[in-house]
């Protein structure tokens, strides 16, 4: 582009920015004595100019009403201009209503206070109802019927309908459609209008369709007709509703699946390969947890800025530390109980007495406070769903840690000497695997996993000495239905108890749940000893 071409540009930047201000301006000056009257006379008077600004339908008048309705309006007694003030010091710090320019600060005995009271907030609400329905952004419009649908203010009635001519966005028109149905039930309309707002509500189909229908139908004072078919539209929308609910069960299923999979997966290793029963697995769980929560105190005090990034850094770590721990407990502990199953479990539940007494000595007794980044706060609705960013994230993660450990089995030369180990461990000692070191870096693995799975639980549950012991229990449970030391058995069982456990809780209470689970499994460990999914091998057939 040439120089000349250049400022040619910058020259039409320019004017078509005087010109947008220009006209600002205009539109300011051209409210300014509807904004000035709110001043004059008493409260039928102000209710009459706040219907004269809503009637403008121009955005800009909202600060004023706003401040109106807030108590924060006055009248300068110099010029007789109207400005927003608001309390700093001994005097009030002046704006201007509709361009939010400082006008400098006066003491209070040089305005005079535009007076408010309940019956006007309501007209301001209305008006201020009306302006957002007429903004030209959409999701302003859409958030004004949602706010007209819950309040169901009969005011809103006529400006919903004025809205909906000019409206062109079909979810936004729709909405507002549904809005005017609410505000038609909530009031006295003839029964041929409230039918087909009932129409409208049963084709919305959710829980706040259902509580305005069934206030209609608890209604004395409604109608036969009208009670009638607010009342096929509520059966209608329970039996909606009831396979909405059945889908959140199961998205709560596959999340406490997925938890109980990272509690487990790392158990269903050293289970599988070692045959060791590790009581102090939900300590692991416990030390990832702790290692989170030292992570971001660290950031906390050190580089804030840092937070959203503190699971990234704790992941690693709090493998590293659990890793280690594991490899010098089998080191110093395990190695010299192999063949003794019952030491072996009195020694872990030992030690996992330990390590509790150990971190409650040095944290403290009480619960520690590790926050969600923000990526991993809120959530959202899909349908009637309710699905936590927490546990969205957790469920991915927990399969993407699965996925990781079936590459590590499956391709690398460790994975390959385990998987030889596990089948047979004498026939792999012969082909010249140091089993020992297999079974120290295998039960290492398995303290890793429970570790990262403590990142991941430090989310949604508290940290504690006590974390662990919560889900060591269920990772047993797990890891014997899906099959001993199979990996894709420990993915099914887990998804399976979770989801079967979330739809027992309504009808038995968590408590009864947990346990007809636990009898369930033990009458099908009767049938299948091996677990669902049992390991083929030599040894392991023997």
């Amino acid at each position: 582009m040439s120089l000349k071409n250049l400022m040619i540009c910058l020259l039409a930047l320019v004017m078509g920015g005087m010109v947008q201000t220009a006209g600002r301006a205009q539109d300011g000056e051209a409210l300014r004595p509807l904004v000035n009257a709110l001043a004059k006379g008493g409260f039928k008077e102000t209710e009459a100019q706040i219907g004269a600004l809503a009637a403008t339908g121009n955005p800009a008048v909202a600060p004023a009403l706003e401040a109106l309705a807030e108590g924060n309006l006055y009248e300068r007694k110099s010029d007789g201009l109207v400005v927003v003030g608001v309390r700093s010091g001994a005097d009030l710090a002046l704006t201007d209503p509709l361009t939010g320019a400082a006008l400098g600060t006066a003491p209070p005995a040089a305005l005079t206070k535009v007076k408010v009271n309940n019956s006007l907030r309501r007209v301001i609400r209305t008006a201020l109802g009306g302006l957002t329905l007429m903004a030209p952004d959409p999701s302003v419009r859409l958030s004004a019927a949602e706010a007209i649908f819950k309040s169901r203010d009969g005011d809103a009635l006529s400006l919903l309908d004025q809205a909906m001519t000019a409206e062109t966005d079909q979810r936004v028109r729709k909405a507002m459609d549904e809005a005017r149905a609410a505000v038609v039930l909530s009031g006295s309309a003839d029964d041929a209008l409230k039918l087909g707002s009932i129409r409208v509500l049963a084709e919305r189909g959710d829980r706040d369709a259902l509580s305005v229908l069934t206030a209609v139908a608890g209604d004395a004072s409604t109608s036969e007709p009208v009670r009638e078919a607010a009342t096929r539209a509520i059966s209608g929308i329970n039996q909606k509703l009831a396979l909405w609910d059945a889908g959140q069960n199961i998205w709560s299923g596959i999340s406490l699946g997925s938890v109980l999979l990272l509690a487990a997966i790392g158990l269903a290793i050293t289970f599988g390969v070692m045959g060791v029963i590790n009581m102090a697995h939900g300590e692991m769980v416990m030390i990832g947890a702790y290692v989170t929560f030292m992570v971001q105190e660290v950031i906390r005090s050190s580089a804030p800025g840092l937070f959203n990034g503190s699971l990234a850094i704790a992941l690693p770590l709090a493998f590293l530390v659990t890793a280690l721990i594991g490899i010098c407990i089998e080191r110093g502990i395990i190695r010299f109980l192999y063949g003794r199953p019952l030491e072996t479990l009195l020694a872990t539940w030992g030690l996992s007495l330990i390590l509790q007494q150990a971190v409650r000595s040095i944290f403290g007794p009480t619960n520690r406070e590790v926050g969600n980044p923000d990526w991993m706060s809120g959530a959202f609705q899909l349908g009637e769903l309710t699905i936590t960013y927490n546990r969205l994230w957790i469920v991915v993660f927990s399969l993407l840690v699965f996925a990781g450990l079936i590459l590590v089995l499956k391709k690398t030369p460790f994975g390959l000497y385990t998987r030889a180990v596990t089948q047979n461990r004498r026939m792999a000692a012969s082909m010249g695997i140091r089993t020992p070191w297999i079974d120290a870096l295998t039960f290492g693995l398995g303290s890793g996993i429970a570790g990262i799975a403590g990142v991941a639980l430090s989310q949604i549950d508290n940290v504690s000495p006590n974390l662990g012991q919560g889900y060591i229990i269920d990772s047993f449970m797990v890891v014997v239905f899906g099959g001993v030391g199979n990996l894709w058995g420990t993915l099914v069982g887990a998804l399976t108890l979770g989801v079967v456990n979330k739809f027992l809780e309504p009808y038995a209470g968590a408590v009864l749940a947990k346990i007809l689970m636990l009898v369930f499994i033990i009458l099908f460990i009767q049938k299948r000893p091996r677990g669902l999914f049992a390991l083929k091998g030599r040894a392991v057939e023997a």
